[in-house]
């Protein structure tokens, strides 16, 4: 009976979303194309010290990373907010227009309360557009072609991302100030299209708006609280990526950065090739059971790290968890939207938001912690993680059927 529901085929799926969803997909694909600063604030820190524009010191270069994860998380509190306050179209702008300016502005910003400042502002603004995006696909798109459409979403953040950073690479041979440039002017690309490209949809007067009700409802909602305690663990994990994954793969096994980078390119190349066509095979089941699989994958994927630091682990390490995210997330992002009210979907978008959010500021540096004490603990603690998060949004299956009918 599930299967008989999706008979149609991937490009069929294509063809029926809306032009609307498009102009979101394009706008998305060269706005993360764009995505040049973060990646490289690090080294245009250093960069600053070393011709004299600032003493950054290790420190300092780590509490602006960390005032960027803060703002990233008190933006999913008003992201979700707007989004159902004021609409989805005119937060994506705001995101898109203000960031772009404190994104310049950051370019000329000098000495430790001034970066710290702008990078907070900035974080805040950029990452208004994640709840308003995701609400607004579930508005534009039935609950049988959510799976498609959040995995054309990811496919243009992940392709836009790739090409990104290449470019940024060569960008960066010439001058930093061209990654800022260059990030703004793709931001504001994004902002244009929302308002030349996406329509107005008026809410229904309401006195529902503020966080209060919403929270009120959150508690009511059982499936909601497994599947954000659950996204939340598996956030922590995934974010050991970026950071002890990294000393395994250089200090460990000794690769250098070029092999680094290909290791991690190895991610979002499966990810290109292959998530699209899954979900044809993944929509056919429960979400809660899909969702449940991939975060073990993501647990097995990392916790293989414990049997050494060798090449064919690394690979063997990175396919797993790549396989576990490309069965997850699409189906995870439907599901998700599909437990929120109409009314609430902002709201409901920007508490996931947070915990994402809010893994991206604490998972790294207690990961790394862990790591530089006893590695072993920490593939362990990975692959624990990610088991109990799939037993926990495993269990939302005896409290609700399936909401998101995708």
């Amino acid at each position: 009976m599930e299967a008989s529901r999706h008979e149609t085929t991937l490009w069929q799926d294509l063809r029926t979303l809306p032009l609307e969803y498009w102009i979101l997909f394009w706008g998305t694909l060269v706005n993360r194309f764009g995505n040049f600063v973060m990646p490289f604030m690090t080294l245009y820190l250093r960069h600053e010290r070393e011709v004299g524009h600032g003493n950054y010191q290790e420190w300092m270069i780590g509490l602006v990373l960390s005032t960027y994860g803060a703002g990233s998380l008190v933006s999913g509190i008003l992201g979700g907010y707007l989004s159902d306050r004021i609409g989805r179209r005119a937060t994506m702008m705001w995101s898109c227009f203000g960031g772009a300016f404190f994104m310049l502005l950051l370019s000329q910003a000098q000495g430790l309360p001034a970066l710290m400042g702008c990078v907070f502002m900035m974080a805040l603004l950029t990452a208004l557009y994640n709840p308003a995006a995701s609400a607004l696909i579930a508005d534009l798109v039935p609950p049988a072609l959510r799976v498609r459409a959040y995995s054309c979403q990811r496919l243009a953040v992940n392709t836009g991302f790739a090409a990104g950073m290449a470019a940024a690479g060569f960008m960066v041979r010439y001058s930093f100030s061209w990654l800022f440039i260059g990030d703004a002017v793709t931001t504001l690309v994004m902002g244009f299209a929302a308002w030349f490209g996406l329509r107005t949809r008026v809410s229904p007067p309401s006195d529902n708006h503020g966080w209060s009700h919403a929270l009120r409802h959150m508690k009511t909602n059982p499936p909601f609280q497994l599947a954000v305690v659950s996204s939340f663990l598996v956030a922590l994990v995934f974010t050991q990526i970026s950071s002890s994954f990294g000393l395994q793969a250089t200090s460990k096994a000794g690769l250098n950065d070029q092999a680094y980078g290909y290791l991690l390119a190895l991610n979002g190349l499966l990810v290109v090739l292959f998530e699209l066509p899954l979900t044809s095979f993944t929509r056919r089941f429960p979400p809660p059971r899909i969702m449940a699989a991939g975060y073990a994958l993501v647990g097995i994927g990392l916790g293989l790290n414990a049997f050494g630091a060798t090449v064919p682990v690394l690979v063997t390490s990175m396919v797993i968890l790549t396989l576990g995210e490309i069965v997850s997330f699409p189906i995870s992002n439907g599901y998700l939207a599909g437990l929120a009210p109409d009314d609430m979907r902002g709201r409901y978008q920007g508490v996931i938001s947070m915990t994402w959010s809010g893994a991206t500021l604490f998972g790294p540096s207690v990961g790394l912690a862990v790591y530089q004490r006893n590695p072993l603990m920490l593939w362990v603690a990975t692959l624990v993680l990610s088991w109990v998060a799939a037993a926990f949004i495993w269990s939302t299956r005896s409290k609700a059927g399936n909401p998101a009918s995708s």
